[in-house]
């Protein structure tokens, strides 16, 4: 079953683009040649949006193909299919990785067990319950990707079909 989704790299420096272009595709199995436009919420690092379509799960083999490598700031997104939910995953140099999966209209779903762990935190004092919250929606991936995301509108978006 396939699925389709967007990369959005916020931010990369020079030098880190063809390494992001390489990890692409060799996850997806073909040449991929992104349009790389200047950030300008972060001056000298570029940005590049690449619309996929794959089998379910390609968004955690981008996401983990190109995890932990610093100064980079992407996003992945899959589309719920038949066989799987929808998934975004969300990563900044400071915070990490933010994974999160998503229903058929883009609302992100919290297992049980992390909300009843999130209140049980809260209740022992360890933490507040909005920030726990807050963390489990994504929301300080948000807060730091926004410029980013304000700053690539009108960006050209490529749509790679038949990726299987």
């Amino acid at each position: 079953m396939t699925t389709r989704g967007v990369l959005y790299v916020h931010s990369a420096p020079r030098a880190l683009c063809p390494h992001v272009e390489w990890a692409v595709a060799g996850v997806l199995g073909v040449r991929v040649n992104l349009d790389w436009i200047r950030q300008p919420a972060s001056p000298g690092t570029w940005r590049a949006e690449f619309s996929w379509q794959a089998e379910a799960g390609t968004a955690s083999k981008l996401a983990s193909a190109l995890r932990g490598w610093h100064l980079l700031r992407f996003e992945v997104t899959a589309e719920p299919c038949a066989t799987a939910e929808g998934e975004r995953y969300s990563s900044t140099p400071d915070l990490g990785i933010f994974h999160a999966v998503t229903g058929m209209h883009g609302d992100i779903l919290v297992p049980e067990d992390r909300l009843r762990a999130a209140l049980a935190r809260s209740a022992r004092g360890e933490t507040d319950l909005e920030a726990e919250i807050a963390r489990l929606l994504g929301k300080p991936w948000d807060d730091e990707l926004e410029p980013f995301r304000y700053a690539g509108e009108g960006a050209p978006v490529r749509w790679l079909h038949q990726v299987v």
